[in-house]
């Protein structure tokens, strides 16, 4: 594996005044979920008070790694020549409207773990300063998962770091999530979308002398998912990470669990689309030519 070091910038929690008579901040939803997959907890507003003064923390995330290393094997035959991350949306690469969005909320230095194509993603971004980021380039010699990079960058990583997949098309506000992590104090915080999940089929329930006791057709539930954006605790992650062994996040945040550590869910009402699918690149087209200014403001 090879990536390229550099030093943390430690971002500080640093307090931002705000005018006697300005606005109150608006509350910061910081949610999880019980095993029926419900949020528990409310919203909560957290205010600061100094010298009179109203005060509230800035975010303080100032270093990303970003997962672009994946096959994209659902996109064929379009990823057999791009990587995904790569793809286009208008005249646009995804991950460079997602590098661009941490830009706007603080975040300076991003390692860009890379497998498939990785050669392709270097040259177009080179070492980010057409960006305004420094970018440097973890090269997986094997696939390692959504979150087995992890274990050889460890030592590099600041105190609290975000984590997201490279193909990703959303709005959420970072800002609020890292905010709500800050107030939260968890060990980790997932960035979840509450999604309709429609069966194509009638949906037929029956009783243990296979008699009908249900009928639904084409049922639609509602579920929270994870949208591949994470904040993460460096030392509440270390002990579940070996360099090169293959880890996918969920079994990563599992173990965490597992052991006490204090994982959060952050709902944003946004929009998010894993251009992980034919139909969702489509859309994901679609919806960014037609909404641009969406995507490239924050």
């Amino acid at each position: 594996m090879r990536i390229t070091s550099f030093a943390g910038l430690n971002g500080s929690q640093t307090p931002i005044p705000v005018r006697d008579k300005a606005p109150l901040c608006n509350a910061i939803e910081c949610l999880t979920l019980d095993s029926y997959g419900r949020t528990t907890g409310a919203p909560k507003t957290t205010r600061y008070k100094e010298e009179k003064a109203e005060v509230v923390l800035a975010p303080y995330v100032r270093q990303a790694v970003i997962m672009a290393g994946g096959k994209g094997t659902r996109l064929h035959p379009f990823s057999a020549l791009f990587p995904k991350p790569l793809m286009p949306l208008d005249d646009m690469p995804v991950l460079e409207l997602l590098l661009r969005r941490l830009k706007k909320v603080g975040v300076a230095e991003v390692i860009l773990a890379v497998n498939h194509l990785g050669h392709l993603i270097e040259a177009y971004f080179g070492d980010g300063s057409k960006i305004g980021l420094r970018i440097c380039y973890s090269d997986e010699d094997c696939p390692l998962g959504t979150a087995g990079a992890l274990g050889s960058m460890i030592d590099e990583l600041d105190d609290v770091f975000l984590v997201t997949n490279g193909d990703l098309l959303t709005t959420l506000n970072l800002e609020r999530m890292m905010v709500a992590h800050q107030e939260s104090g968890a060990d980790a915080s997932i960035g979840i979308y509450e999604r309709d999940v429609k069966i194509e089929f009638g949906l037929i329930e029956i009783d243990d002398r296979k008699r009908l006791t249900a009928y639904h057709e084409k049922p639609q539930s509602r579920y929270f998912v994870s949208m591949g954006i994470y904040l993460l605790g460096r030392e509440a992650v270390r002990p579940h990470l070996q360099a090169n062994e293959y880890l996918d996040m969920p079994e990563l945040l599992l173990r965490m669990k597992s052991v006490g550590s204090d994982v959060c869910c952050f709902h944003d009402n946004c929009v998010w689309l894993d251009i992980g699918n034919a139909d969702d690149f489509a859309r994901a087209q679609k919806m960014f030519k037609d909404q641009r200014h969406l995507f490239l403001e924050c």
